[in-house]
């Protein structure tokens, strides 16, 4: 039995309504034989960990009237082993569907990647040459409401369509319905067809190039795939995820996965925590049109 105190929270602390969303899903402590009663509560030490990655803090700095940052980081680290954080998010995301009246299993999803710098060490470093980054890429798989499938954090210099075969390897037995998968052309090359004949044969899924107007310089609002970009902006909101901070890719993966667990836990508990403004009225507006399709 906990035997603290639940101390005050901050800006980016769990309110009681989300964290009576998420707390049912968390493993239980089991205490060991003769052991001492926990001192940090679970709700404690899960605002610690979101206090490091909506600030971009380093887990030394968090601060003192949280959990200390060991109890913090080492059950970050033992929940992200045994897949808590992707069990979680699995569940909400069900549970964000159904409440918006649709089929717990997608029938679509877009996939897109990201090239971030990494801040110091650690596994698979690369140079993306074609961003002129240092550091590694993302890959996320999305259904059409920016609700994160799956993702796949790997070095920047490889390429998209290996990143794209390992995040789709297995989605059939994951998501039995989702038929097509819309993706840029680095993922679909016409001179070399193989991820789009695998994805086909072994996974039965259709991958639909979503092509840029050549015509038009700059950034472009694509459609459907303007969702994957979207979760992006989303995601890049907590400043721990601007760059990549993680030595290891699974904690990287595993802080991708608690910023889409806090995301949807303010959406069930009618507490949005994304930001309103001309952006996302745009993002709603295509996504309406998108629905008529």
């Amino acid at each position: 039995m906990c035997v603290c105190v639940r101390k005050p929270g901050y800006d980016s602390s769990l309110t009681d309504a989300q964290w009576a969303v998420v707390e049912p899903l968390l493993p239980r402590a089991h205490p060991s034989v003769g052991g001492r009663p926990r001192v940090h509560s679970r709700r404690l030490v899960v605002d610690t960990i979101s206090y490091v990655l909506a600030s971009g803090c380093a887990w030394r700095s968090a601060p003192r009237d949280l959990a200390p940052w060991t109890t913090a980081y080492r059950v970050f680290a033992a929940w992200t082993a045994d897949g808590t954080w992707q069990r979680v998010r699995d569940v909400l995301r069900d549970r964000v569907r159904e409440r918006d009246g649709r089929d717990p299993q997608p029938s679509a999803a877009s996939l897109d990647s990201q090239s971030v710098k990494t801040s110091e060490g650690g596994e698979r470093i690369g140079y993306d040459a074609g961003k002129r980054v240092r550091g590694r890429k993302r890959h996320v798989l999305v259904d059409t409401l920016g609700l994160i499938l799956g993702v796949a954090v790997g070095s920047a210099s490889v390429q998209d369509r290996p990143g794209a075969r390992r995040i789709l390897t297995g989605i059939r037995r994951a998501f039995p319905l989702p038929e097509l998968v819309w993706a840029d052309g680095g993922y679909v090359n016409s001179e070399d067809a193989t991820l789009v004949d695998w994805a086909r044969r072994q996974e039965k899924a259709e991958i639909v190039a979503v092509p840029r107007n050549a015509d038009v310089a700059g950034f472009q609002v694509l459609p459907r795939r303007w969702v994957a970009e979207r979760t992006f902006g989303w995601l890049t909101r907590c400043r721990r995820l601007t760059r990549d901070y993680e030595r290891k890719t699974a904690r990287a993966e595993a802080m991708i996965q608690f910023a889409m667990i806090r995301l949807m836990a303010a959406r069930l508990a009618d507490e949005h925590i994304e930001p309103r403004g001309p952006i996302e009225t745009e993002a709603a507006r295509r996504l309406a049109e998108d629905l008529k399709d």
